[in-house]
């Protein structure tokens, strides 16, 4: 089974953004993965994109939190296919015991609606460029 490495470090920018206090990374595939995400300290997320109406069931934090930084992060960095970064995003919520029912609609929304965050997003829009 895939792994994160360390503990999930947020601090609150506004509303609806918060800063990654310390980097982590997630071993895709399974623990011992040499195929590594590494999401750096710094890094800004709104966690969970979802629509205001829909929190009651998908609210943007919570049990998935560090999966849906990963796939903001893939997202701005496009380091992988919006295909890939979708089925990250499914493993890594299986990986956080996210309930079966929440991580499948969240995935397919993601597939569904995804393609215009993903064609949107780049680190530099969200001020998360190092240079």
């Amino acid at each position: 089974m895939s792994s994160f490495t360390s503990p999930l470090i947020v601090s609150p920018i506004d509303s609806r953004k918060w800063k990654l206090i310390e980097e982590f990374d997630y071993h895709v595939g399974n623990e011992l993965s040499p195929d590594v995400i590494h999401v750096p300290a710094g890094f800004i997320t709104d966690f969970a994109s979802v629509p205001r109406g829909m929190w009651n069931l998908f609210p943007p934090w919570g049990r998935y939190g560090k999966a849906a930084i990963i796939h903001d992060y893939l997202y701005q960095s496009k380091l992988r296919s919006r295909h890939m970064s979708d089925l990250i995003f499914l493993e890594a919520m299986i990986v956080l015991k996210v309930a079966k029912w929440q991580a499948t609609l969240m995935y397919y929304g993601v597939r569904m609606f995804g393609w215009l965050g993903y064609k949107n997003n780049n680190l530099k829009k969200y001020g998360n460029w190092t240079t």
